[in-house]
């Protein structure tokens, strides 16, 4: 019975990753475009990346909250726990593209392809464990 229950919450990882992916894909890909076509516009990478992050945090609640991890448990409570989740994240963010594109000289548009990645991987397991983590 337990080897079964294990499967079963590991099954269900599987399923939240995947649609953890599927909600960062849309969102993250439209960001990106966002992103460079500030950019290009002539606006500062952090800034760019700033409007970019706020837009997708706030959407990427309701589709993280309702679908990907299905909680059920206050608006508040998930709500100011998703946005210091994301304080993290967007703070990870913006020290990569000080230190590889302010520093190191590396292109942005590389720099904050990788940092999206990152910041992705980061916060799902932010999500799981400490914002939408199952009661009990």
């Amino acid at each position: 019975m337990m080897r079964w229950l294990g499967m079963e919450r590991m099954r269900e990882s599987h399923a939240q990753l995947l649609r953890y992916l599927l909600v960062g894909a849309l969102s993250n890909s439209v960001g990106y475009l966002v992103f460079l076509l500030i950019a290009w516009w002539g606006g500062a990478p952090k800034v760019a990346m700033t409007l970019v992050y706020v837009t997708g945090a706030l959407t990427g609640f309701v589709g993280n909250r309702n679908w990907t991890f299905r909680d059920r448990s206050g608006t508040g409570r998930s709500a100011f726990y998703y946005f210091l989740a994301h304080g993290s994240g967007y703070s990870l963010n913006w020290l990569l593209l000080y230190v590889f594109v302010d520093r190191f000289g590396y292109p942005h548009q590389v720099v904050q392809l990788a940092a999206m990645v990152i910041v992705a991987l980061v916060l799902f397991v932010e999500l799981k464990y400490l914002v939408f983590r199952e009661k009990g």
